[in-house]
């Protein structure tokens, strides 16, 4: 698996088209930080293909796994079946990703419970 955080100029429509189909879907403004194995989408020569990107908003950051159509005039998004599956913990978001929000969690409140499960947190 590699993840590449600069996207690929032959995927970028169909990146931007799954991406806002996620965020008008999920009603957030997820911004993308990386596609999974983007050499696998380039090869599909405009044939039906799933796309896994990784998104952030805010403290939120998830892997999406789409399926994507080329169609008239643009592209088709779906959901794609893999996508319940548990990500890797390589896909965990970047060191950094979440500087300051522990800081302004205890500004909120007198503690603070951190729950680690297999890199999810």
């Amino acid at each position: 698996m590699r993840i590449v955080e600069e996207i690929p100029e032959a995927l970028a429509p169909e990146v931007g088209a799954a991406l806002a189909w996620i965020n008008a879907e999920q009603g957030r403004r997820f911004a993308l930080t990386g596609v999974v194995d983007p050499e696998v989408a380039e090869r599909s020569d405009g044939k039906p293909h799933d796309l896994t990107l990784i998104l952030c908003d805010g403290d939120l950051c998830v892997r999406e796994q789409v399926r994507v159509r080329p169609g008239r005039g643009g592209f088709e998004i779906s959901s794609a079946e893999a996508a319940g599956e548990d990500p890797p913990a390589e896909l965990d978001p970047k060191p950094g990703a979440r500087v300051g929000w522990l800081d302004a969690a205890l500004a909120k409140h007198a503690f603070v419970v951190l729950v680690f499960y297999r890199g999810f947190w």
